[in-house]
């Protein structure tokens, strides 16, 4: 018997809803309450949650009016939705039969807010079970897309729309799932979504493009094969009024410029002048995806080239559409200064922590800092925006922090100055020379964001006019408009290596760097004390970037450097402060040593500490000012020694609450997930500290409460990535710093660390996160090796099949790859008897890997290991002998320990082969002579 639903209960659940959505908090929190224990303890609560969605009357509950009841009806969509996302075996067979049943009524409403949470249910049901759990729906849906009901009835346009518009939905969150399902669904979807764009509904028309269009970058086959229909698509609505359409139309365009570009090729001079029109488009949306064109076209090796003969209609619209539209002018100009006021919570935008990746020389490297959802992959149901690079290379954010017009044109011209150079260049100098000192400071600004993106591009030509536009930039950083300021200091900064760089070598300018460097720089530090907030950000990012670009030119500067850094970081509110940990840690990375003077040691560090004091453990700026702590701590060495012990044991504690607070999670759900960062970035800082302190960092690690490597061990089996990846770098350092206090716990750890070095079963979803963790397991590995010599038996069978595997793999980066050689190598130092016997298998694939390695003492014990497997089992070598001589031959400074095991290699074979100076005959000359030179004569 099919379930019926009784009236008291849905008079009861209507009455809780509208309550939870009241004024009276008391109330609201009873009902919230007896809501969520209904949706735990009910096995009939979305049967009636499914009820009240779809019914519009009877309104239950006496003395409701139909717009309370509208909201009751919503609200019960939204927790209906929840139920199904965060409550395991919330929908029984006898539960799921019913909503199946009733759930399509609501797209049906006359209300167009139902029609689109009823979407949203049916989504989420789609995505929680599966395509499978509901395979007729898709169907069903078309057809009311189509405009017939079962019975064959005709449906309204409105629920046709609605019927697209959820079809839209579950193509977003399950895209993945359909296009994997071995039912082909979308074989038979995508050629009826094609037909849509003939619908006579333009919003039909729209969410049937947008639908192509998730699909699309997807090079999804069944798109692929009506490829020729959607071209045909795109241009007959290339003019339709319908500006969600025309927005489809240049998104689809952008598409085919990396899927099919021999689409767009043939026709480019139409698509230009299309697309150069609709950027034109008073809808800034439109406009916005028109700009993107250029953008990706202008990083396309094969197309890019085609907009050469269009520079003179493409590089006008870009620097129009740079000026700050009339409301944006409304909104920000004429800000006046705010540095004291206090910062809202929402004007902080979040951050999020940096992992590092070793290289084989032990030297870190920072992997682009991303927002992260667990495995490091959008979940189907997250739509990708574009991820800007040059929001960063602005050095500042929009007012509404996203990607707009503005920054999009700015992007791409900065792309075209770098493909085509003086031609850009001499469409927009006549510009330059007319709005760059505009009495209207729209356009006065607008002109020094175009100097500033052509700064890499178009240097060559631009360098003639810097002499005079330098001095210029100078004195606009105290124009009366803030956001003149603000930009002055971004194209300021993409031009300090110009001057920090002489020009002309050949006619040197003594005079150089304090004509232009010495004004640009002081200018820059001064506007990092300006009144207004933006501005005082944006001079922090662009003397970060000078920092970058000048390098060993500022040591004669620090003090004064470090003094204004100090004086900004009294006077920062919150917000400000994360850009001001970046200009601290980039002057620690490029002056390095030359900030260990006791004098500047003096005037920094009672700050940052200062700082450090003032920063709680669970605040985001935690990340930032640990990221410039691990910096700073390097670039002084022993200098740090007194202020070590509390930075290293707070980061030990933070280790510890936060593992805790994982443990308490993964046993309640309901609590709150920590934040991964707070490991990352404490795991890095103490590497840092003891890296800088050397062997005296085993006091810290043995003083640690709880256990150093008890802790460590727990990061090391973190599911997340990037804690990971943290963990074995950590554990790197310990190896080469602390390895006395590592021996006891290698047991472990070594179990651990052989479980991630197994590349079989990565996720292709998660291989790039998943490599950069397994490159520092390789290089931990490899330190290892190095110190416990004679222990590493036990583990040696299983490490050298995960390293050869990993050596082998064509899917491994280049840098795994070497670690893993390195690490493999080093093993055959106390190991050599039991690698021996593999040697004419792991041979050939190690000396191709290391053979891209440079000289470093990584490579150099490496290879003491390979020839003391080598001497184990010479006849192994046979079939790649010459290039292991050839090795031999081109190593230019081997240690004298290498350069022994070499000779005695060669005088090995030397005596073993019959016909030794036959046989040297098979290697090229110039490595021929080499080995002759130095291990035979």
């Amino acid at each position: 018997m099919a379930w019926q639903p009784q009236e008291a209960p849905i008079r009861e659940l209507a009455g809780y809803l509208k309550d939870s959505l009241g004024s009276d908090r008391a109330t609201q929190q009873r009902a919230t309450q007896m809501l969520q224990q209904a949706s735990q303890q009910s096995p009939d609560i979305n049967n009636y949650l499914c009820y009240i969605l779809v019914h519009p009357e009877p309104i239950p509950v006496p003395g409701m009016d139909a717009r309370e009841y509208h909201v009751v009806r919503c609200s019960a969509a939204m927790l209906m939705k929840n139920n199904i996302t965060l409550i395991p075996n919330s929908l029984s067979a006898q539960t799921l039969a019913y909503i199946k049943s009733e759930l399509l009524q609501g797209l049906r409403d006359e209300n167009g807010g139902i029609r689109s949470f009823t979407g949203n249910v049916i989504t989420e049901l789609l995505r929680k079970g599966g395509i499978m759990a509901w395979s007729d729906v898709l169907a069903q849906l078309i057809t009311m897309t189509e405009g017939k009901d079962p019975s064959g009835a005709d449906l309204p346009v409105a629920v046709q729309e609605g019927a697209m518009s959820a079809l839209k939905k579950v193509c977003q969150d399950s895209k993945k799932a359909l296009e994997k399902d071995p039912q082909r669904p979308l074989a038979f979807m995508i050629p009826k979504f094609l037909q849509f764009t003939h619908h006579p509904s333009s919003a039909v028309q729209a969410d049937s493009l947008e639908v192509i269009n998730i699909f699309l970058p997807m090079r999804s086959q069944a798109v692929l094969a009506n490829i020729d229909t959607l071209v045909e698509s795109l241009f007959r609505l290339g003019n339709n009024p319908h500006p969600a359409l025309r927005r489809e139309v240049c998104r689809a365009l952008v598409h085919l410029v990396d899927i099919r570009p021999d689409k767009i090729a043939p026709v480019m001079s139409g698509v230009v002048d299309y697309l150069v029109q609709q950027q034109n488009d008073t809808d800034v949306d439109v406009a916005l995806d028109a700009a993107e064109f250029w953008l990706t076209v202008g990083e396309h090796d094969q197309l890019r080239m085609h907009l050469g003969p269009f520079l003179p209609k493409i590089v006008p619209i870009l620097l129009k559409s740079m000026i700050y539209a009339e409301e944006e002018i409304f909104r920000l100009g004429g800000e006046g200064d705010d540095a004291d006021e206090e910062d809202k919570a929402e004007d902080i935008k979040p951050k999020f922590a940096k992992s590092r990746q070793r290289l084989p020389n032990g030297e870190s490297v920072e992997v682009e800092e991303r927002p992260r959802n667990g495995d490091g992959d959008l979940s189907d149901g997250e739509v990708d925006e574009y991820d800007s690079e040059f929001e960063d290379l602005l050095g500042m954010e929009d007012p509404e922090d996203r990607w707009n017009l503005r920054k999009c044109s700015a992007a791409a011209l900065d792309v075209l100055a770098t493909v085509f150079h003086q031609p850009v260049l001499e469409v927009i100098l006549p510009y330059l020379k007319e709005n760059i000192r505009h009495p209207e400071w729209p356009y006065r600004e607008a002109a020094v964001l175009a100097l500033g993106a052509v700064a890499d591009g178009c240097l060559d030509g631009v360098a003639f006019h810097l002499p005079d536009l330098i001095p210029y930039l100078i004195s606009l950083l105290n124009d009366d408009e803030p956001l003149v300021r603000q930009i002055t200091c971004w194209t300021l900064g993409r031009y300090s290596r110009w001057a920090a760089t002489d020009p002309d070598p050949s006619n040197h300018d003594t005079q150089h760097l304090q004509k232009y460097f010495e004004p640009m720089m002081e200018g820059i530090l001064l506007k990092m004390l300006d009144g207004n907030k933006r501005v005082q950000e944006a001079a922090a990012s662009a003397f970060a970037n000078l920092e970058e670009q000048s390098k060993g030119v500022l040591e004669p500067y620090i003090k004064v450097i470090v003094q204004q850094f100090v004086t900004a970081m009294r006077q920062y509110k919150d917000r400000n402060m994360f850009i001001l940990y970046d200009c601290v840690q980039t002057l620690a990375e490029h002056v390095s040593e030359a900030l260990a003077q006791d004098e500047l040691v003096a005037i920094l560090m009672p700050a940052l500490i200062e700082r450090w004091k003032k920063v709680k453990d669970d605040s985001r700026e935690l990340f930032p000012l640990l990221e410039c702590l691990s910096y700073v701590s390097t670039a002084l060495g022993q200098k740090f020694q007194p202020f070590a012990t509390p930075i290293f044991h707070r980061c030990i504690s933070i280790i510890h609450q936060n593992l805790e607070k994982q443990a308490a999670f993964v046993h309640n759900p309901s609590l709150d997930e920590p934040e991964k960062d707070f490991l990352v970035t404490s795991l890095d800082l103490l590497s840092a500290v003891i890296q800088a302190l050397d062997s005296q960092s085993s006091q810290l690690v043995a003083g640690a409460i709880p256990n150093f490597f008890e802790l460590l061990t727990h990061c090391m089996a973190d599911t997340n990535n990037d804690v990971r990846q943290s963990s074995y770098a950590l554990l790197g350092d310990c190896a080469i710093y602390v390895f006395a206090q590592l021996q006891p716990y290698l047991p472990n750890v070594m179990e651990l660390l052989i479980q991630q070095l197994d590349i079989e079963n990565l996720s292709e979803f998660d291989e790039d996160n998943a490599f950069s963790v397994i490159n520092n397991a390789c290089w931990s590995c490899g330190e290892i090796a190095l110190q416990q010599v004679v222990g590493m038996t036990p583990y040696v069978e299983r490490l050298y099949i995960s390293l050869l595997t990993i050596i082998q793999s064509t899917k491994v980066p280049s840098s795994v790859t070497e670690n893993a050689a390195v690490a493999l190598g080093r093993l055959g130092l106390a190991s050599c008897d039991e690698l021996a016997p593999h040697l004419d298998t792991f041979a050939y694939p190690f000396l191709d890997a290391l053979a891209k390695v440079a000289e470093t003492d990584e490579k150099d014990t490496a290879l003491k290991g390979f020839c003391m497997v080598v001497g184990r089992n010479p006849e192994a070598m046979e079939s790649c002998l010459v290039p292991f001589f050839r090795a031999i031959a081109r190593y230019k400074d081997p240690s004298p320990e290498l350069k022994e095991l070499f000779r005695q290699t060669v005088a090995g074979y030397r005596s073993f082969i019959a016909d030794f100076d036959a046989f040297l005959t098979q290697i090229p000359q110039g490595d021929r002579i080499a080995i002759q030179a130095e291990y035979v004569n």
